[in-house]
Parts: C-alpha cells; sequence; structure tokens
C-alpha cells in the first residue's frame, strides 16, 4: 500500500540536498505550525540511516512547540540510526535552546552549508 503524502504546509518545505533531506521551517513555529509539520517530520526521520538537516534560517518565533519538533526528531532519527544536524542563528532561539540543554545534544551550526559539510560523527547522535 501505498503512502499518501501529508498536505503541504507553509511552516515547512522539505527538499533534498547532497544526500540530506532539509526540512526547512517557516514563520512562526507554534502550537498551530507543530501539528502540520509532524507528519512531514515523521516521513522524514522514520527512515532507516536518515541523514536530516532542520533549518531554522527563515523562523522569526520559536516556542516549547519547536523545542519538542526538534527534540522528536532527534529521538526519531537516533532510533533509526540516522543522522541529525541542526541550522540556526537566531539569538533569541539559541538562548532558548542553551538554556534547555538542546544544544549539548544537537549544537546548531550557522548555515546550511556548514551542516551538509559536517562529518556524521558530528551529528545528533551523542
Amino acid at each position: 500500500m501505498q503512502q499518501v503524502p501529508p498536505p503541504p504546509t507553509p511552516y515547512l518545505r522539505v527538499h533534498q540536498d547532497r544526500g540530506h533531506t532539509v526540512l526547512e521551517f517557516h514563520g512562526e513555529i507554534d502550537i498551530a505550525a507543530a501539528v502540520e509539520i509532524i507528519p512531514h517530520l515523521d516521513a522524514a526521520t522514520g527512515q532507516r540511516d536518515a541523514r536530516i538537516v532542520v533549518d531554522l534560517t527563515n523562523v522569526g518565533f520559536f516556542d516549547c512547540s519547536g523545542l519538542r519538533l526538534l527534540y522528536r526528531a532527534r529521538h526519531r532519527v537516533l532510533a533509526h540510526e540516522g543522522h541529525l544536524h541542526l541550522v540556526c542563528a537566531h539569538p533569541l532561539t539559541l538562548r532558548v535552546m542553551k538554556v534547555t540543554g538542546l544544544t549539548k545534544v544537537l549544537p546548531p551550526v550557522a548555515s546550511l552549508d556548514a551542516a551538509l559539510g559536517l562529518p556524521e560523527t558530528a551529528s545528533g547522535t551523542l
């Protein structure tokens, strides 16, 4: 049985780049956005040996719902023996991630090019 892809959402663009699936978040990532993003995130992170990059470059607001998405992505990628990188340079978002300890287990980089150039051992698979 073929899986039906989740409906499009303005909060997320999914594309392939250099062997990675890039989940590019957009706009305000709150509970309403998270509900729309979860099916896409689960589809991408449910694959064995997935190479995922979550890109927050185009995010203007990021609350605890966004943090839950990142922890969910990390948990699912690790469970499927994949690799996860995070792109984030927004000072307020970085501050929230640092306070919650997320930066220790999923260290962010400043650009998509930087994330795509990281060795797999540097990913969120610690």
